[in-house]
């Protein structure tokens, strides 16, 4: 049934991507303005829609550019937020004011300029007015945003679903036909296994058909230990699941690894699944307590991820939730000291090379 809806999409797919197609072009041949900054501008991105890890790849960027003492601003549309506009996160910031992304570098990093505006051009013409002006801007989420010229530009593709093997919406997930990987300089698969043997590296590799000038790179998922949801919970350690039954609800696009991740760990998993990005209500908060109260074991813990605590933090509608063991889970990405050396060499050398 799945094929035939695919079939029968096909030439809407065409359409739209044929649409996309000549709007790149567009670009390609100034037809429509692009505009570059004299500054290091690196765009991190995707081609198919949700779930690849930017967010990861992002706080990644950080922690790697604040070794070297450059002054670090990203800049996001806000997916999901209440407000519009230019806006620089501040303490009053939350997830519905900037987005859950943007509420989470500036929560985790206290000394990068976190900034949201539609207009990725009014947004960066903002940071620069800053004093001191940022030394790079990261642009969140930028890969389809061509009024901006990155000056390196990162293409994310997920190992599960690559997008060699997918189609444009609606008959797949891809935002424009594959041939607009060209404009990346780095293509990176993520959510791979640890280890993965080269053979099918090379496999992927030869399915991506990357360009001379591209470098394809393999990461994965690191789990970093729960972090109590409440700062004053009486249980602020979940080190051994081995014998519980966890409940994880979750609102991003793709929480298999998770899962998976998760069903190793624990006796028995539990899954509450809302959609991408969801606005958490009272009534959410009350089913999600109420099942957690119909698991019939005193060894039980509710889990989260750290896009949802993002989303759900300071939010008064927790509170039914704070008599129980409520954790979320920390990722950062990961790379084989390989690929890392590979990565990181070429966003410092560019960023040197261009302040």
């Amino acid at each position: 049934m799945k094929q035939l809806l695919k079939l029968l999409l096909l030439p809407f797919s065409a359409i739209y991507g044929s649409i996309t197609f000549i709007r790149n072009k567009f670009y390609d041949w100034g037809w429509l303005p692009s505009q570059a900054f004299d500054l290091p501008v690196i765009s991190i991105g995707n081609i198919s829609t949700g779930g690849t890890g930017k967010s990861p790849a992002v706080e990644y960027l950080i922690r790697l550019l604040q070794k070297q003492s450059i002054s670090i601003a990203t800049l996001s549309r806000g997916y999901g937020r209440q407000t519009g506009g230019y806006i620089l996160a501040d303490t009053g910031a939350t997830a519905a004011t900037i987005g859950d992304e943007p509420h989470q570098f500036f929560r985790k990093f206290n000394d990068v300029a976190v900034a949201v505006c539609e207009d990725r051009i009014k947004g960066i013409a903002h940071l620069l007015r800053r004093v001191p002006a940022p030394g790079v801007i990261l642009l969140d989420d930028a890969f389809q945003h061509r009024r901006v010229k990155p000056g390196l530009s990162i293409l994310l593709t997920r190992y599960n679903n690559i997008y060699s093997h997918d189609f444009v919406l609606p008959a797949g997930r891809l935002r424009e036909f594959r041939c607009g990987a060209a404009r990346a300089d780095i293509i990176i698969v993520t959510k791979s296994p640890e280890q993965l043997p080269e053979t099918a590296k090379d496999k992927i590799i030869k399915s991506l058909r990357p360009m001379p000038n591209q470098v394809v790179l393999f990461s994965h998922i690191v789990y970093n230990d729960f972090q109590p949801f409440f700062k004053d919970q009486r249980q602020k350690y979940l080190s051994s699941t081995e014998d519980f039954e966890l409940l994880l609800f979750t609102g991003i696009a793709d929480a298999r690894p998770l899962i998976t991740r998760l069903e190793a760990l624990c006796k028995k998993l539990h899954i509450m699944r809302f959609g991408d990005h969801h606005v958490y209500s009272q009534k959410d908060i009350r089913t999600i307590s109420g099942k957690f109260r119909n698991i019939v074991t005193e060894k039980k813990a509710i889990v989260t991820t750290e896009k949802d605590f993002s989303r759900l933090a300071h939010q008064d509608i927790c509170n039914e939730l704070s008599d129980f063991p409520v954790f979320y889970i920390p990722v950062e990405m990961g790379f084989s000291e390989n690929d890392k050396k590979i990565f990181e060499n070429k966003i410092v050398d560019y960023v040197a090379k261009n302040q």
